[in-house]
């Protein structure tokens, strides 16, 4: 019997000849189920009632995530993490997998009062960066103005290893390739979270006025008017030729289909209901292609828009001919008069 690539192999031949319910369950737990990933793990739970017993322990999932998101050993990610129903099984099924792009049929009520973002920022597998922000979720400024959640501080800047060379071909497609990041927003008071970054880059720029290069982690949700909007990490990237690429700036944004950035207000009820929806495991691929369908989504968007304000503008020139003539019309029946 296997429990996945990560496993180790414990057949009826490595337990002597009986069945895994005769090895102690501290065997397993030490020495098989902390040898797994959280996948693995979770799929092992579903092979026995013993299994499952051993797989809930919450101190194993708790190793898991800290292991995938070291932002999760801090203090305040631990306090919000026990109101989850589960602990950190809960809080890993929340976040491990991709949000669904559909609203759940129904959103229970929520005490808005404060939202936490953890962050890791990996660059080729290796932890550059990692954060915890606390962002309150009650005063006129968030429900009011555009949100936009900044992750470095004003001047801080984040070194990766990629050198910038001018000859090196595409240093955008390069930054793309072997940046990732996650950005986990816990609700505490309702125990859910959801991850808002795809886990690669679904576009990367390079802007050839400074040079800087832009990077996008963007997953597609539902507003309430069921209207998609796409939940953006946005990463600035600089440096000079020949030194070392850096970021400059981090930024999580809710935007609508016109590119706009939504207040705090509407973009705290979608993602609410994106912590409240589905979720389901798609690779990179997949990703990127349900993000390029919004784009042509958003460009036909863009059309119809357009049609519509041609439609407005011709309505407006024929009423107004038609005030115009009407008044020359009078004007010169009074004066034949």
């Amino acid at each position: 019997m296997f429990f996945g690539k990560n496993s180790t192999n414990v057949s009826t031949a490595a337990a002597g000849g009986d069945t895994i319910t005769a090895i102690h369950p501290d065997i397993i737990g030490t020495h098989i189920l902390r040898r797994l990933d959280g996948a693995t793990l979770a799929s092992t739970s579903c092979a026995s009632s013993q299994l499952l017993s051993l797989c809930s322990d919450d101190q194993l999932w708790r190793s898991i995530c800290n292991s995938t998101w070291p932002s999760t050993t801090d203090t305040r990610v631990l306090r919000a993490i026990s109101a989850f129903p589960s602990g950190h099984r809960s809080f890993y099924s929340d976040s491990f997998p991709s949000a669904h792009h559909e609203l759940p049929r129904e959103t229970r009520s929520v005490q808005k009062s404060e939202l936490i973002s953890a962050v890791d920022i990996y660059f080729e597998d290796r932890l550059i960066y990692s954060k915890v922000l606390e962002t309150e979720t009650v005063s006129n400024w968030f429900l009011s103005f555009p949100l936009s959640l900044e992750l470095l501080d004003p001047k801080e800047i984040v070194p990766t290893t990629l050198k910038i060379e001018e000859d090196s071909g595409d240093c955008a497609s390069l930054a793309a390739q072997h940046l990732k990041l996650s950005w986990i927003l816990i609700d505490p008071n309702n125990g859910r979270a959801v991850n808002v970054a795809s886990r690669t880059a679904v576009e990367s720029r390079r802007n050839w006025s400074d040079g800087d290069i832009q990077l996008r982690f963007a997953t597609v949700v539902a507003s309430a008017t069921r209207e998609l909007v796409q939940c953006a990490v946005l990463v600035n990237c600089g440096g000079k030729d020949g030194g070392e690429l850096h970021l400059k700036e981090v930024k999580m944004q809710v935007e609508d289909m016109e590119g706009r950035t939504l207040s705090g207000r509407d973009s705290f009820g979608i993602l609410q209901a994106a912590m409240e929806g589905r979720r389901r495991r798609i690779d990179c691929k997949r990703e990127k292609d349900i993000y390029e369908s919004f784009l042509k989504k958003k460009v036909q968007y863009k059309e119809k828009q357009q049609m519509r304000e041609r439609g407005l503008d011709m309505i407006c020139i024929v009423i107004g001919l038609s005030i115009f003539f009407s008044i020359w019309i009078f004007c010169f029946r009074r004066y034949m008069d």
